[in-house]
């Protein structure tokens, strides 16, 4: 595969502009970033009417009835290709999982050729996950017009399926963002969750957005919201915070791991603990977007106690990537009739 530097687009205003159709519709997500309000709430509603309590039947639609979508994950995933693929289903949609290890990309096929086959295959959306920097966007620059592009995670920068499910969560215990004091702790140099949800929070209202680290994992100037506080004490950074979400260390992204507290050291000095949580406020939700290590980002305890929702984000990825899907279809429809 190329560089990285073949993918980048040429700002993230063009990333912006991708993502609408010429009648204000969802065309493709791929970022948080500019993201107005009123696109995030019709999202979140819309998710709303696709919940249903554990133990009933999961609520099922013919939104995607007769359409085709396809999963380009080239970094692994769980949770978020898992939901993605029960989201389309649910909504009657085919959907091909491509495996990585034997397609035609890892035999030395280019990465359009590969969308240009799924184009002729008449696919409708591709959702793609990648380690490097603006493969989505590319994809989406490049792809026909009857295919919409789902960034289902972009290296460091961006994850706006993972930030809506988070908004859906804090929305359904909180209801007021502008209200809200939201810290996140960890990696927050490598996270592309830390980047997509703040930005999300900040166009939402979030007055409070603190962002606790370890020196070592201190994002670059500009690629945080300029609302989001860097902090470097736990205790500090979550005094009196309605929401905290920490995050595990993104090794995989990580040049010189010698740079990065010990598991010890980082448990010691930046682990969530049922014993922090006097500081917070007192109905303090406590947050994880997976994969969890209990005991190195997370006391076990807490993850699993009454202040935890972690359970629920997990719940509300699937509604959240049905009402994405079904959002841009819409686009497709539109499209269609013309």
């Amino acid at each position: 595969m190329s560089g990285t530097r073949s993918f980048l687009i040429a700002s993230t205003a063009e990333q912006t502009d991708l993502q609408l159709d010429s009648q204000g519709n969802l065309r493709h997500l791929l970022t948080m970033h500019n993201l107005e309000q009123q696109h995030i709430t019709m999202l979140l509603d819309k998710a709303e009417t696709y919940l249903s309590d554990i133990g009933k039947k999961p609520v099922r639609s013919t939104t995607l009835q007769g359409r085709t979508v396809a999963s380009l994950f080239f970094e692994p995933s769980t949770r978020t290709r898992t939901s993605f693929e029960l989201a389309a289903h649910r909504l009657g949609a085919d959907f091909l999982n491509l495996n990585v290890n034997t397609s035609s990309r890892r035999k030395g096929e280019s990465l359009l050729d590969t969308v240009y086959t799924l184009q002729a295959m008449q696919v409708d959306v591709l959702i793609v996950r990648d380690a490097q920097t603006g493969v989505p966007a590319y994809i989406a620059n490049h792809a026909n017009e009857f295919i919409s592009v789902l960034n289902a995670g972009e290296s460091t920068i961006a994850h706006p399926t993972q930030a809506l499910l988070d908004l859906l969560t804090i929305r359904q215990q909180k209801k007021d963002f502008e209200k809200l004091t939201v810290a996140i702790i960890g990696d927050i140099k490598h996270s592309r969750v830390a980047r997509s949800t703040s930005e999300a929070l900040v166009t939402m209202g979030a007055p409070d957005i603190r962002l606790i680290c370890p020196e070592s994992l201190t994002p670059e100037k500009g690629t945080l919201p300029s609302q989001a506080k860097i902090l470097h004490n736990v205790r500090d950074g979550i005094s009196n915070a309605d929401v905290i979400m920490p995050l595990r260390i993104q090794r995989e992204r990580i040049e010189n791991l010698a740079d990065i507290p010990t598991v010890d050291q980082y448990y010691a000095n930046y682990g969530l603990k049922s014993s922090h949580m006097s500081l917070a406020a007192p109905d303090a939700i406590v947050m994880h977007p997976g994969p969890m290590n209990r005991g190195i980002e997370i006391e076990s305890k807490l993850a699993d106690s009454a202040a935890s929702v972690i359970q629920e984000q997990v719940k509300n990825g699937v509604a959240v990537r049905m009402a994405v899907l079904a959002a841009v279809i819409k686009s497709l429809n539109y499209k269609d009739s013309k």
